[in-house]
């Protein structure tokens, strides 16, 4: 197996992804990517694009709405099947969990001015019941789809999405 890995990647941030290629003895190598993160070139026509969080998610669903779709038009013009593999963890193992994700962007505290009290409010960011549905929307309209995994397991993740098992083995 050999992947390439998109040169846009923080280094610091793959460094544990890069120690499991290493010690699984997968070959890698980092050059820029039309679409996603990661590409087996045995297999060219499926991508895993990585995001650190569902923050990170939800902020290109919503406020990079435009440029998020168009990479995965972009993907399926080519005929490239896109996963997007969110390491969230958390109790966040599949697409259903998304639900009842607790969008840390929803609450706020802040001083009262009358009283001089700290206050929680609510604001009016995204909640997960609604993240979960653009999500689905996105999966039914543009055939890509959301995978989800703790951090200590993106690197075996990777491997095991692109090593060929096109359908992934249950453990969304």
């Amino acid at each position: 197996m050999n992947i390439q890995i998109d040169s846009r990647e923080k280094a610091k941030a793959i460094q544990k992804i890069i120690k499991e290629f290493d010690r699984r003895g997968v070959d890698h190598f980092v050059s820029k990517l039309y679409v996603g993160d990661y590409m087996n070139y045995d297999n060219p026509r499926l991508i895993i694009d990585r995001k650190q969080s569902l923050n990170e998610l939800c902020s290109n669903v919503c406020q990079e709405h435009n440029r998020f779709r168009d990479e995965i038009l972009r993907a399926n013009e080519h005929g490239i099947q896109m996963i997007i593999l969110c390491e969230h963890g958390g109790g966040v193992n599949c697409l259903e969990d998304v639900i009842w994700w607790d969008n840390p962007r929803r609450h706020k505290r802040v001083r009262n001015p009358d009283t001089g009290r700290w206050e929680n409010l609510e604001t009016k960011a995204v909640t997960g019941d609604k993240l979960y549905k653009i999500l689905c929307t996105f999966q039914r309209k543009y055939g890509c789809r959301f995978l989800f995994c703790d951090k200590k397991d993106t690197g075996r993740r990777i491997i095991e999405l692109l090593g060929g098992d096109e359908y992934d083995s249950g453990r969304d």
